[in-house]
């Protein structure tokens, strides 16, 4: 029997737990930025990876002013 992380969670639990839309997550898995696991047919995520996610600012710096 394959061993699993414990901390997996399905990819609407992400989505609920980073506050975004599940197609948000399944892009971000389509692109590479999230490892998958399958479970009875069904692809799940570890909570401690959307959990580094979340606490990554998103979006551009603030733009310097020129002097």
């Amino acid at each position: 029997m394959k061993e699993f992380p414990k901390d997996l969670i399905t990819q609407s639990e992400a989505a609920r737990l980073r506050g975004v839309s599940p197609e948000a997550i399944a892009d971000l898995i389509r692109r590479g930025r999230l490892d998958t696991y399958e479970v009875a047919g069904r692809l799940h995520v570890r909570r401690s990876d959307i959990q580094k996610f979340k606490a990554q600012p998103g979006g551009r710096p603030p733009k310097t002013e020129k002097k």
